[in-house]
């Protein structure tokens, strides 16, 4: 029996006590007796009689104990040319403040706070803030339409919004307060006041007796003392987009997400306190609220902010500046980042001089990365390159590699195998397990572990149809893929990326992985596209690596010969098309589905989370050719 299977067989036989173990790895003001109970909510509660506070977990703790002067917060901006640091003492006695002046103006235990901010340390301060008084923090993304803003102020009906005046994107600046003035006008519910946060870009007009100035309200407060909450109380709400059009609030509880995330820096990314991390995400997304504020605060690391991009603040040896500048011992980003890195330096010569001697570790996450960009990766940084699978639902790795453990050989492609708690299956569509090593629906065996959403933010019906109603037992992730023998887990796309052509359902993922080892491909994207005779057809847009030039018919060829080698004939593939950039959201997902729509002509929204809209118009003309 493996290392990792001996460990996995220790919460098999015991989970509820594998997981009270792990919860004596935090503060409580009252421990729980009760591990899990399976009447509560759709697929039941973790540590339901506990009580605690994030906020004190994540900072009084620390300086309690004598680490107050420890980093925890490295805030790198190239967007500013600023880097500015924060001990635990100072974070504390800046979030503490900030609490002060929420609650000096009528926020308390589980009034909603909206927080509505790019990439600066005061964002972090605001959760932590809403922790700390037990209300709960709603963030969106910052620069997220009016519309946007304005649904998930109706839905979530806050108290207060925390807002800066601007954010900062390569050559202009987005100002922010019109976006939330217009937001405000337009939803149903108004929240009584708002703090902005000025930055010096651009400076915003305060709406008299709603709008504050944040420093100056936290200047003048006092510091406010942390305020105990249940553990299956909400500490978050996280919306993404719903199917109908209305967002989903994803829901956080206190208790199972502090208990998760703290045993998960040490299980998976064998991190102890002192370490450096780096996840190169945003707040507003679930991979920043677990990995840039609360894991590593939790666990008594120093976490880095980046307020840039990958390439163009200034080039392509940005990240590898930040990792060598801060002593970053573990970097955690997305596929999409190290395929833009490549692109532009191929061969990492901007990597040189930059000292990575104590980077062990690349994490990636947030879709799947395709091997030849993981593999380029590993030889390139001679760390080990670990792909790990979740969602925002789960707020935490599904699969991954292990590093306390011990790290498996890599098998790119693969998600890594389960972490404790996450009992992955493949079923077909009556709900069986199919055959190991063969595709179905991923699927995990309920109940799920601490830290996942137990619910949707006042639709718990909305929950059980979106995720419990599909296979009997199970929560349905929505991923397609396969187990394999050894248990790995392959996550080839979303359900709906397997497309079926004259009656054979085929993987888009399979399909981009063929595409993305080509020597000059830099990233893809294979959607299905409407075929009279076929039902579908796979269309492939892929993107070039930087230097390379060369004629895009001949480019287009070789693809549909590689496919037609790796895969066979079956997988009709005959439509590769040479584009200058995918459309991706912010966080760097491919819209595959807008792709789609547009080879199918069909009518389509612009995504709100889209990074940049003038790619759409760049897409349809090249489709129209």
């Amino acid at each position: 029996m493996s290392h990792y299977e001996d460990r996995i067989a220790q919460w098999r036989r015991d989970p509820q006590g594998w997981w009270m173990d792990a919860a004596r790895g935090l503060d409580w003001s009252r421990f729980p007796e009760t591990a899990f109970d399976a009447g509560q909510g759709p697929y039941g509660r973790w540590f339901p009689d506990g009580t605690l506070n994030t906020c004190f977990n994540a900072l009084d703790r620390h300086v309690l104990a004598g680490n107050g002067a420890r980093t925890a917060l490295i805030w790198d901006s190239p967007m500013t040319g600023r880097v500015q640091r924060f001990t635990y003492a100072e974070l504390l006695r800046r979030v503490a403040k900030l609490a002060g002046a929420l609650a000096a103006r009528g926020v308390g235990k589980g009034d909603r706070v909206i927080i509505y901010m790019p990439m600066v340390p005061e964002a972090a301060m605001a959760m932590l803030a809403c922790a700390r008084l037990g209300a709960i923090h709603s963030v969106v993304f910052g620069g997220f339409a009016a519309a946007e803003l304005a649904a998930r102020i109706t839905d979530a009906t806050p108290k207060a919004v925390i807002a800066a005046s601007c954010g900062l994107e390569p050559g202009r600046v987005v100002p922010y307060k019109p976006l939330l003035d217009a937001a405000i006008g337009m939803s149903a519910h108004k929240p009584d006041f708002c703090l902005v946060l000025q930055r010096e870009q651009a400076l915003a007009g305060l709406e008299p007796g709603r709008d504050f100035d944040l420093l100056a309200e936290e200047e003048a407060a006092a510091e406010h003392p942390c305020v105990d909450v249940a553990a299956t109380d909400p500490l978050y709400i996280l919306y993404t987009s719903g199917t109908t059009g209305k967002p989903k609030g994803i829901v956080r509880d206190n208790g199972g997400h502090a208990v998760a995330l703290h045993r998960s820096i040490s299980l998976i990314y064998g991190l102890k306190p002192g370490d450096v991390m780096w996840t190169a995400s945003d707040v507003g997304w679930v991979v920043g609220h677990s990995y840039i504020v609360y894991a590593p605060l939790l666990a008594g690391i120093t976490t880095v902010m980046f307020e840039g991009k990958p390439v163009g603040t200034p080039d392509a040896g940005t990240f590898w500046r930040v990792c060598a500048e801060h002593g970053v011992r573990v970097l955690f980003t997305a596929p999409t980042a190290l395929r833009a890195i490549r692109k532009e330096d191929p061969e990492a010569a901007m990597m040189a001089g930059h000292d990575l001697s104590r980077l062990d570790a690349l994490f990636l996450a947030g879709e799947r990365c395709d091997p030849p960009t993981a593999l380029w990766a590993a030889e390139k940084l001679r760390v080990p390159v670990v792909d790990h699978w979740w969602q925002t639902e789960t707020g935490w790795p599904i699969t991954a590699g292990f590093r306390e453990w011990g790290l498996f050989e890599p098998r790119p492609g693969s998600g890594g195998r389960g972490s404790p708690g996450y009992d992955v299956a493949a079923l077909d569509e009556t709900g069986h397990e199919v055959p190991r090593g063969q595709q179905g629906a991923l699927a995990i065996r309920l109940p799920l572990p601490p830290g996942c959403a137990p619910t949707l933010w006042n639709a718990e019906d909305r929950y059980r149809q979106a995720y419990l109603s599909t296979f009997a037992g199970y929560y349905d992730t929505s991923d397609a893929g396969m187990v394999d023998e050894q248990g790995f887990v392959w996550v080839m796309g979303r359900t709906d990326d397997i497309i079926n052509v004259a009656g054979h359902r085929l993987s888009t993922g399979a399909m981009e992985e063929v595409l993305a080892s080509h020597p000059d491909v830099a990233e893809c994207a294979v959607v299905g596209m409407a075929d009279s005779l076929k039902g579908q057809a796979p269309l492939g847009l892929v993107v070039l690596k930087a230097g390379v030039n060369r004629d895009e018919a001949q480019v287009a060829k070789e693809l549909v010969a590689l496919v037609r080698e790796r895969i066979g004939p079956v997988a009709a593939f005959k439509d590769a098309r040479v584009v200058q950039r995918l459309p991706k959201t912010r966080s760097g997902k491919i819209l595959r589905a807008t792709i789609r729509k547009i080879a199918d002509r069909e009518d389509f929204a612009v995504p709100p989370t889209i990074d940049d809209p003038m790619i759409l118009t760049e897409i349809g003309e090249v489709l129209a050719r």
